[in-house]
Parts: structure tokens; C-alpha cells; sequence
């Protein structure tokens, strides 16, 4: 599919709520997303200018959207900054600085076309673009269940790191990290 990938901008509010709530309607949400649609539909508008123009800064949080040739979004992924030794990070305080890949998303019409690995090109090379923090790591979690997710994840790059975390609310069920480490050069470089 040709798409255009990019950055939010402030200002796109209402297509970032509108393709999350199209994410939260998804059949596999309720493994792939912490949040619920009846919570995200319930949020006022200054919600989403927030966290619509937080993104659009790029300063600790990116959103890249797929934006097809009609205009219409098909795709988004978002990156965060956590860093070291922060304890507010899902699945405890990571030793190194590093970003996590939160809220992917492909609208069925537009999987399989390559939009989510573009996604995560964007996201990859921002990520390793940062200077302060610089990262060394780049993340995400994907639940035991979510096969399919997990050979997208697989294909861009990402390898089970060993850590597994239980399910907010639900400790029977378990989600995978999966990782791309920063890549170096025969002399241990950053490349």
C-alpha cells in the first residue's frame, strides 16, 4: 500500500482519537491494548490536544502515522523515552535508556502491505537519532496469545529479551518483551 509515513502534527486531535478508538474496536484488543474503548471514547477533547501535541513535540514521546494517497490514516505506532533507572516503566526500572513501542496499530484493509514495517522504520530511526537521551534499546510487549503479532514484531527485528511480565488484571495471562538492540560495528561503534 503506498502510504506516506510521518509524524503526528499539533493539532491532528481528532484522527489520532479517531484511529486509536478504531485500534480499541479491533478483535484482538483486549490482548493488545491496556486501555478499553469505553475508557478512550470517555475522554474529553483536551485529552487527546494533549497527548495529540506532546507526540507532535517529539520530546520523550513520537506518533508515526500511515497516511494512505486518500489521506486516511491506516497505521500508527508510538514511541516513548524511558529512561534508566526510571521506576514508572511498565515491567520495572530498564537498565539502560531505551524507547518503547506502544499503541501499533494497522487497519485490516492496510495489513500485510508492508505499513507496519515502515512503522517501525520511523520508529527505529528516530529512536536511534536521539542524542539525549541516546538510547540503547528500542522495545515492546506483545501478549503470549497474539501469534500474529508476534511474527509482525519478529519480522521487523525484534527477539524475545527473556522478560515476561503478567497481565495488569489479569495474572494468568502473559506478555513477551521483544527488543532490537542498538547495532554496532566490528569495533563495538555505534552504527
Amino acid at each position: 500500500m503506498d502510504c506516506v509515513i510521518r509524524p503526528v502534527r499539533a493539532g491532528e486531535w481528532a484522527r489520532v482519537r479517531e484511529l486509536r478508538l478504531a485500534a480499541l474496536r479491533d478483535p484482538l484488543a483486549s490482548i493488545a491494548f491496556l486501555e478499553t474503548y469505553e475508557k478512550a471514547a470517555a475522554q474529553p477533547e483536551s485529552f487527546w490536544v494533549e497527548r495529540t501535541d506532546r507526540a507532535a513535540e517529539g520530546v520523550g514521546v513520537r506518533q508515526f502515522v500511515a497516511e494512505a494517497g486518500d489521506g486516511r490514516w491506516v497505521g500508527s505506532v508510538s514511541a516513548l523515552v524511558e529512561r534508566a533507572g526510571s521506576d514508572e516503566v511498565f515491567g520495572g526500572a530498564p537498565a539502560v535508556d531505551q524507547v518503547h513501542l506502544v499503541g501499533v496499530f494497522v487497519r485490516p484493509e492496510a495489513r500485510g502491505t508492508g505499513v507496519a514495517q515502515e512503522l517501525f522504520r520511523a520508529a527505529l530511526q528516530w529512536s536511534w537519532a536521539l542524542t539525549e537521551p541516546r538510547v540503547e534499546r528500542v522495545r515492546l510487549y506483545v501478549h503470549e496469545r497474539n501469534g500474529r503479532a508476534q511474527a509482525l514484531y519478529g519480522k521487523a527485528g525484534f527477539v524475545r529479551s527473556g522478560q515476561v511480565v503478567l497481565m495488569p488484571g489479569d495474572a494468568s495471562s502473559k506478555e513477551y518483551e521483544m527488543v532490537v538492540e542498538r547495532a554496532t560495528d566490528s569495533s563495538g561503534n555505534a552504527v
